[in-house]
């Protein structure tokens, strides 16, 4: 989980640089630690481990005994052991100090380590709490010589599904995961813990090789160790004041300050006990983080405290919440964007995602609540809009459809009321066929709303199944109004048609019954268009006002968008954070439960080009009873399968991937296919998809590609010449980095099918335009090596082969010169490669993502 981490250490230790590892109690400070210490080991590095215990740190010199020193008799002063420990260190060899949680260590053991790091020039990692309070001992055994700092946050949605599978064996469904990550808020440590005691509860289950849960919750009794633990430094009134907010939940500042002093709440936030948020609703709100902990103080037998708590704080729970003031003035610029949702990962999904759920369940209980006492159609479609965007009480929403009352109802209520029943239907496995039939019985017993159950009718039909070849054109001004409009963009885009798109969704639309699905279908036209930084912009910005106001459906909607705009400039950090905080909030609606499972196909698509198992790709928990094909890219799972699966020939590839487009051709998917085409263009770049991909964009009349097409011609067609001339006036757009994909693709194709000539004249054309256009972003490519794979060693050395020379490669991994010759001949001789160039950027980006 932390090879990244544990990879900048070495990197730091190795030029003499020490390094302070700050993180939270549980955050996998420790382990990163040993991961290191072995590492060095190996390397022949000599480590001299301190570690401060809680229950030793008021025994003189208990920390640095454990080094076992060779002491003399009565020699036992600070600088008797000072000069012991300043000679083992001055022994030949390279030596490295490890202080970890250096803050429990005790003062004489701190006074030893001032002295000796006065004395050597050894550097030094130490381990300690984020927010802690250093004292002045042991600020002066830290603040000696160079330091690195390295943060340890909180784990992401994709981190914490490969660390349940590798604690469990097995992955978990998305229900589960997301659950973990909410209750644990990303502490690797409760993550391990609730995964284990979940599974010993029988509250995980194993079924169809993924973990899921039987229940509502997790919480069991085999947790309370853990969080005892965890709470084993705070104070009375801060204990105190847990308890309160576990019984309040999410509660608004002003209301905790009533009953809890200013000073132990900051304490809390301090500490990290205490999560605040601000949204349009209530203003500050604050929760208890993580989340498990208040599942703790709620399952405790102290009911008498808990009576006196109650009575204390029964007047404040009536309050009336303060009126947000909406802040209308939002970004407009792609740098700035993108700066806030890298500083954003910072935060924390699982209580962000606690607050959706609190904000939806409270939503849905209060409307259930007024849809009981009056069945009426606008009381049940203020409900049902719930169930859009939040997870859907499936029980409830059935019992609304078949119960409500419709005969005095607005014409708009009645629509949005049949076509959720529609959608319910699909929901509950009875088929788009269903939900067609749902539809047409209203048209039969209400003849007044023909033309609006057509256009759902044809929506329906659109999106699970194939697009008609004869649909209804916009015709006037008559159009805009109602389904019609918004339909006829979607099918638009469908059939990448997005300037089409964008026409028939012109206007604000503040009657449309569907708010969401007007600015859906203009961010993505956008992005078809080849306005891929004008459709991040607006997806970014909707988003970002869809998080301040709690709205679950404008979330994973302008996500999806966001997404693929960041995955097309090569952001695969920034859309990776992006799409774990959509699943972070479990599986939403049946409207865009389409769009969820999507994302976890892309999020699985930077895996599926690498050595890991397609099993423990995220993607696995992407529903996988729905088509190869489907009307927006990732929603058919033909395209991740392809890549996913893929055969290391070629050959296969180009058959494979061209009946998959012909196939989305043939659905009407125009948009899906053209997407896929272009993938698959520069991860394999061949004849078949290639001319496919230019027949598509030639027909739906989108000229922004053409450099990229002319420079891929270039390339499938073995034209060097043309493709340097090419490269040579190539000007940077949209596709830049689609360009780098190809031509590292094409090197990889050309060493599979053992072509060394054409394989170094892309090797040279691909280093030379990376030079020309450098990029921090990973280059997404196929790992070529399934069938003839390298050692971890040789990969090791591959990569740095086409930038250091032997001797510095041996320096960096601690092994001869000789050793690294005989490493890159064996890489040479198992890939096809024929130099040290063409042989790194073959591997340089194989491994898996740290």
């Amino acid at each position: 989980m932390f090879d990244s981490e544990v990879q900048r250490i070495l990197d730091f230790v190795a030029r003499g640089i020490g390094v302070r590892v700050v993180g939270a109690t549980g955050s996998g400070k420790t382990a990163v630690v040993k991961s290191v210490i072995a590492n060095l080991e190996k390397t022949g590095v000599s480590v001299h481990f301190i570690s401060g215990l809680r229950t030793h740190r008021s025994i003189p010199y208990s920390a640095i005994k454990g080094l076992g020193l060779d002491m003399r008799p009565g020699r036992s002063g600070v600088f008797d052991v000072a000069d012991v420990f300043a000679s083992q260190l001055a022994t030949p060899g390279k030596h490295l100090i490890v202080a970890d949680d250096i803050h429990l260590v005790d003062n004489e053991s701190l006074a030893v380590l001032e002295a000796v790091r006065r004395r050597s020039d050894c550097p030094m990692v130490a381990t300690a709490p984020e927010t802690w309070a250093f004292s002045k001992g042991q600020l002066a055994v830290l603040n000696q010589g160079r330091e690195a700092h390295l943060q340890l946050d909180p784990l992401h949605y994709e981190q914490v599904h490969m660390l349940i599978a590798q604690v469990l064996g097995a992955p978990a469904d998305a229900e589960a995961t997301a659950r973990i990550l909410t209750k644990s808020a990303g502490n690797p440590r409760l993550i391990v813990r609730i995964a284990e005691t979940a599974s010993l509860s029988e509250l995980l289950v194993l079924r169809d090789k993924q973990w899921r849960m039987t229940g509502s919750s997790l919480w069991n009794e085999h947790l309370r160790g853990t969080l005892e633990a965890l709470l084993a430094e705070v104070t009375t009134e801060e204990f105190t004041a847990l308890h309160i907010m576990a019984i309040l939940g999410t509660a608004r500042i002003d209301i905790l300050q009533k009953v809890i002093t200013p000073e132990i709440l900051e304490n809390l936030e301090r500490r990290g006990f205490l999560s605040v948020m601000t949204d349009h609703h209530s203003g500050s709100i604050a929760a208890i983080s993580p989340p498990v902990i208040a599942d703790h103080f709620r399952g405790q037998e102290m009911l008498r405290d808990r009576h006196l708590l109650r009575s204390k704080i029964a007047g404040m729970l009536e309050t009336a919440p303060q009126t947000a003031t909406e802040n209308s003035s939002t970004p407009d610029c792609l740098a700035q964007l993108l700066a806030e949702l890298r500083l954003e990962k910072g935060d924390d999904d699982a209580v962000t995602a606690r607050h959706f759920h609190d904000h939806n369940a409270a939503r849905e209980r209060t409307r259930f609540e007024r849809w009981e006492g009056n069945k009426t159609a606008a009381n049940a479609v203020a409900l049902l809009r719930t169930y859009w965007g939040a997870p859907v009480n499936i029980e409830r929403a059935a019992r609304v459809c078949a119960e409500t009352t419709t005969a005095d109802a607005e014409t708009t209520d009645l629509l949005f009321l049949t076509i959720t029943k529609a959608m319910l239907a699909i929901q509950t496995g009875q088929g788009p066929s269903a939900a067609v039939e749902i539809l047409q019985s209203l048209s039969a017993a209400q003849p007044k709303y023909e033309a609006e159950v057509a256009d759902a009718v044809l929506f329906l039909s659109a999106s699970h199944g194939r697009v008609q070849p004869t649909e209804p054109p916009l015709e006037g001004a008559d159009a805009r109004g109602g389904m019609r409009n918004l339909v006829c963009g979607l099918l638009e885009l469908y059939g990448l048609q997005p300037e089409a798109a964008l026409e028939a969704v012109e206007g604000e639309g503040d009657e449309d019954a569907f708010p969401h699905l007007r600015p859906f279908i203009r961010g993505f036209a956008m992005f078809a268009a080849g306005r891929v930084d004008e459709s991040l912009v607006f997806a970014l910005d909707w988003r970002a006002e869809a998080r301040k106001n709690l709205d679950q459906f404008g979330v994973v909607t302008s996500s999806y968008i966001a997404a693929h705009g960041l995955l097309y400039r090569g952001n695969f950090e920034e859309a990776e954070y992006l799409m774990s905080s959509v699943f972070a909030m479990g599986r939403p609606g049946f409207v865009v439960d389409s769009l969820y499972d999507a994302m976890l196909r892309l999020a699985g698509l930077r895996h599926a080009t690498n050595v890991v198992s397609p099993a423990f790709s995220i993607a696995a928990q992407a529903r996988d009873d729905v088509h190869d094909v489907g009307p927006l890219p990732g929603i058919g799972k033909g395209a991740y399968e392809l890549i996913a699966h893929s055969s290391a020939q070629p050959a296969t590839f180009d058959r494979k991937a061209a009946k998959l487009v012909k196939r989305q051709l043939k659905s009407g998917y125009v948009l899906e296919a053209m997407m896929t085409a272009l993938l698959c263009t520069c991860l394999c770049p061949g004849r078949p998809v290639l001319d496919l991909l230019q027949k598509i964009l030639r027909e739906s009349g989108i000229s922004v590609h053409n450099n990229f097409l002319a420079i891929a011609a270039a390339v499938v067609e073995g034209d060097h010449q043309l493709l340097g001339l090419l490269l040579k006036h190539y000007e940077p757009d949209t596709d830049t980095y689609q360009i780098g994909m190809l031509l590292r693709g094409a090197l990889k194709r050309h060493v599979v099918e053992g072509d060394g000539v054409a394989a170094d004249a892309l090797a040279q054309a691909s280093w030379m335009f990376a030079v020309r256009f450098p990029s921090a972003n990973e280059q997404l490519s196929f790992n070529a090596f399934r069938t003839t794979p390298l050692t971890e060693r040789e990969i090791e050395v591959a990569v740095l082969a086409g930038h250091r020379s032997n001797v510095e490669i041996g320096e960096h991994l601690g092994i001869s010169a000789r050793t690294v010759e005989n490493h890159i001949s064996n890489a040479l001789r198992k890939t096809g490669a024929t130099s040290r160039n063409s042989l790194f950027m073959l591997v340089g980006n194989s491994l898996p993502p740290r």
